[in-house]
C-alpha cells in the first residue's frame, strides 16, 4: 500500500468545493495513479474520519500560448477526489 501522503496531494479550494462543505464533501487533489480504495484509506488515516463514498475526476490541463514567442504549452494533468464524510465528522483544515 502507498503512504498516505503520496496519495493526497492537496485540498482544493474554490467557489465550487466550499458551496460542497455544506453537503460534507470534500474536495482534493490525488496522484493520478490513485485507486478510490487507496484514496479512501487515505483520507481515513491522515484525518481520522469515517468516509462514506469517493468519487474521481480526471481534468485535462488547459492550452497556453506564450505571447512573446508564439509557443503553444500545456498545463498539468490533474486527478480530484470528491470525498463524502459520514454524518458528524469534518475535516478541520477547510473550517480554518
Amino acid at each position: 500500500m502507498k503512504d498516505a501522503r503520496d496519495v493526497i496531494v492537496r485540498p482544493i479550494v474554490s467557489e465550487k468545493s466550499y458551496n460542497l462543505l455544506e453537503a460534507n464533501v470534500y474536495t482534493f487533489e490525488v496522484a493520478k495513479s490513485a485507486s478510490k480504495p487507496e484514496i479512501r484509506d487515505a483520507v481515513e488515516a491522515i484525518f481520522d474520519v469515517n468516509v462514506l463514498q469517493v468519487n474521481t475526476l480526471n481534468r485535462n490541463g488547459k492550452r497556453s500560448r506564450n505571447r512573446r514567442t508564439g509557443v503553444w504549452g500545456k498545463r498539468p494533468d490533474v486527478k480530484r477526489a470528491y470525498i463524502t464524510l459520514a454524518e458528524g465528522d469534518s475535516i478541520e483544515l477547510f473550517e480554518a
